[in-house]
């Protein structure tokens, strides 16, 4: 099915009964378009029901740009949490819109972006508008766009300045842009956010700031660091459908965080999770914070940066990092229906795989961490960290270091990294090839490719590929084939193999994979859940 034909009855009674409903949980997958008012709305809209025969659905936002209509001034569409859809679907469509999420098109165009994909400009567009209704020009200006408009109407930046950071080329181009999709100009929006939060207290809540004391945003000159220049520093807040177990990503996070370059903290109703980026302009930092403190179904989110132009970057990857954009209600009510997972979902709904914020650094940790335990590979990477890692002031307590390039790694590995001689070797051999282009990582890849290459590789077997795949691509049907804790995980959750609990490891991971396959297409999360089940403490 594509958003330039009708959907099919079935699929339009569903879409059209959670608009009636006025549902939270479809906010962002999809988008009603009103003829008869030419706006389009997110499905939790509280205005009045529109008439069937009125109302078109569109996957994506620029869908509705394209299509003339204008984005709706009291749900705020753009404002709504990203569609999963794009981590679920491994077709072009699905890698194209994850490169676009990560700015791919800003910063190198749609040549680039076809050629990351593998396929020549115009193929892409052709196919992106006839699956999304709007090409990569369009899906990358809707991007723009929202993220114009959480600076707006959640920071203290100058207007120029917004412009800059949300990824517009001029002034006039984002003076415009904004008129044309919201009906309003960037000042007016901002006044008129201003008024809701000073009348309003529910606004007033929503727009509180839990992160620490300072100032909405400010901009500063360092005197040390990185690159001693001036940074910008801003806070904002991110949507996410609820459940949302934000305790158990940042739990996860924090076994793993290596010294200078990630803290979190867990303790308390709110927790917090920080660690040093590097981005496209320059290094920076984030922290981002979750709970009753916050407010439901919101993250907020300290971002230090050498250049505004990457906030919408740095936002895009710590989405992916927190997994913020996965449907929680689609995710708990499959793996529910199996009777050894549904006191697992049931204790904790909501769960996450948490991502990545640099694929690069995942396939080092990953080849660090194999046949080790977490601990032992936390310590191995502290280490590396402290001897290669370039060295980086932050505003957060805790965070002096970025995590080491590929460069790094393969210059300091061999000093530092005291491993069997083979995972050393691999290790070395990965990072030369990240270096030097000759190993491709990142998150527009091919599932199927990325793992092959991965295998090929001396020393990197298909756990090391599988989760990589699971923390770059956001692949929610990875399955990591032979891993101890989820054997362990099973055996503690009940999980009946259908072999004896006496039998050779290899033959009882062999029908632990077999009875994974029910849990398609959301193998990433079950595995999450039978890792949290080896961990729990036995009475």
């Amino acid at each position: 099915m594509t958003t330039t034909a009708p959907p099919d009855a079935r699929e339009f009674e569903e879409r059209y009964r959670a608009i009636a409903a006025r549902d939270t949980r479809f906010d962002g997958q999809f988008f009603t378009a009103v003829r008869s008012t030419g706006i389009y709305c997110r499905p939790s809209c509280p205005a009045r029901t529109p008439k069937p025969e009125n109302v078109t659905f569109y996957l994506t936002s620029a869908a509705a740009h394209e299509a003339g209509y204008r984005a709706c001034k009291r749900c705020l569409p753009e404002a709504a949490p990203g569609t999963p859809a794009w981590d679920l679907r491994h077709d072009l469509a699905g890698r194209a819109m994850r490169l676009i999420a990560d700015g791919v098109v800003d910063r190198e165009g749609t040549d680039g972006l076809a050629a990351r994909l593998g396929y020549s400009a115009r193929h892409v567009h052709r196919l992106l508008t006839a699956e999304l209704g709007a090409g990569p020009l369009a899906l990358a200006r809707a991007q723009r766009a929202q993220t114009a408009r959480s600076l707006v109407v959640g920071t203290d930046l100058p207007l120029a300045d917004v412009a800059f950071a949300a990824g517009f080329g001029s002034i006039r181009q984002f003076n415009d842009t904004m008129v044309e999709v919201f009906a309003v100009a960037p000042s007016d929006l901002r006044a008129r956010a201003r008024r809701r939060v000073r009348t309003d207290p529910a606004f007033q809540h929503a727009t509180r700031r839990a992160i620490g004391p300072d100032a909405a945003t400010d901009r500063v000159l360092e005197g040390e660091g990185c690159d001693d220049v001036a940074r910008v520093r801003l806070e904002l807040e991110l949507p996410v459908r609820e459940p949302f177990d934000a305790r158990g990503v940042v739990a996860f996070l924090a076994a793993r965080a290596v010294d200078e370059v990630e803290v979190a903290d867990l303790d308390g109703d709110d927790v917090r999770y920080a660690r040093t980026l590097l981005l496209p302009h320059g290094p920076g930092a984030a922290e981002v914070v979750a709970g009753p403190g916050v407010g439901a179904g919101r993250v907020a989110v300290r971002l230090e940066l050498a250049s505004a132009a990457d906030v919408s970057v740095a936002v895009a990857r710590l989405r992916r990092l927190l997994d913020l954009d996965a449907d929680p209600a689609a995710v708990d009510a499959a793996l529910a229906d199996d009777a050894a997972l549904a006191p697992l979902v049931a204790r904790t709904p909501g769960l996450r795989v948490p991502g990545t914020v640099d694929p690069h650094e995942i396939v080092v940790r990953a080849i660090v961490g194999q046949q080790i335990s977490v601990a032992a590979a936390r310590t191995h990477l502290g280490r590396l960290a402290a001897a290669a890692g370039t060295p980086y002031d932050s505003a957060v307590p805790g965070l002096t270091r970025l995590f080491p390039t590929p460069a790094h790694v393969a210059a300091a590995g061999a000093a530092h990294l005291r491993l069997p001689a083979r995972q050393l070797a691999a290790v070395i051999d990965a990072a030369r090839a990240l270096d030097d282009g000759t190993l491709a990582v990142g998150v527009g890849d091919d599932g199927d490719s990325l793992r092959a290459a991965l295998v090929a590789r001396r020393g990197i077997g298909p756990w090391t590929a599988a989760y990589v795949a699971m923390r770059v691509l956001r692949d929610p049907d990875a399955w990591l084939d032979g891993d101890v804790a989820l054997l362990a995980g099973a055996v503690a959750a009940g999980v009946d193999l259908g072999v004896p609990d006496d039998a050779p490891r290899a033959a009882r991971s062999r029908a632990l994979a077999a009875r994974a396959e029910r849990w398609a297409p959301w193998r990433s999360y079950a595995a999450m859940h039978l890792w949290r089940a080896a961990a729990a403490p036995t009475r």
